[in-house]
């Protein structure tokens, strides 16, 4: 499918989809880096779907991820997601298309009371994209989270080490990131975010991003944001724009 085309579809399909959706709110992860402790509501099937361009240097990429939310109840839930299609060129000027790699997560939510909340999410990111897309090898989470309302502004934050499959000589096989994101209603239906978020690595560079973004929630079933991503040193990209939503699907029980 073009990206062009496909694009369009992901514009039109909360238009389609919302006459089918429940009356259970939904718990939006994106657009931060840095997820949520709190599951989506249990047997409701969330979709979370966008567009995302990302500039570096000479290379462009441009994809259209996707993440599917079901909580099996209120501490235990199943996250899949990766990239539906992907558009990426280098800085050879050498392009290539297809679908991105894929990650699964189990996810437990620990709910401490009305405003806190710790969570903790298993992750394995299968090599589903070709070589020239994906790293070609799998990679392994674990990401510890903390989440709190601080009167109208609601923390993230996120802490986690991963297990790279890929690595070139010199560097370590374990990844650390670390994110941390604020979010407070604007209005009625408007609300804003900002996030810091890095990476660190031995025998690599670290990286470093600044991300803004605006939601419109028109309903409590559906979500809609727009923002972009600025990358704070040379080692991370240019800068990313990015727009999506949030919806459910349906709901099982």
């Amino acid at each position: 499918m073009d990206i062009k085309k496909a694009a369009l579809a992901v514009l039109l399909l909360p238009v389609m989809m919302q006459a089918f959706a429940e009356e259970a709110g939904i718990t939006p992860y994106r657009p931060t880096v840095s997820n949520p402790a709190q599951l989506s509501a249990p047997g409701q099937l969330e979709l979370e779907l966008g567009g995302l361009h990302t500039k570096s240097g000479d290379t462009r990429r441009t994809s259209i991820p996707y993440l599917l939310k079901l909580a099996f109840n209120e501490q235990w839930g199943l996250l899949m997601g990766g990239e539906a299609l992907v558009n990426a060129r280098d800085d050879s000027g050498a392009r290539s298309k297809g679908v991105g790699d894929t990650t699964f997560t189990l996810k437990h939510a620990f709910v401490l009371d009305d405003d806190t909340a710790l969570g903790l999410e298993l992750g394995a990111k299968l090599p589903t994209a070709k070589d020239t897309i994906g790293s070609g090898k799998s990679d392994y989470t674990i990401n510890g989270i903390f989440s709190q309302d601080l009167g109208k502004v609601h923390l993230d934050a996120n802490l986690n080490a991963t297990r790279l499959g890929a690595i070139s000589d010199g560097m370590s096989r374990m990844q650390s990131g670390l994110s941390a994101s604020l979010s407070m209603p604007l209005s009625s239906q408007w609300s804003g975010t900002a996030e810091l978020a890095g990476t660190h690595q031995n025998g690599a560079p670290g990286t470093a991003q600044f991300l803004a973004a605006l939601v419109y929630s028109p309903s409590k079933q559906l979500a809609i944001d727009v923002g972009f991503a600025k990358g704070l040193n040379s080692a991370s990209q240019d800068w990313s724009l990015f727009s999506g939503f949030v919806m459910p699907l349906g709901k099982f029980w």
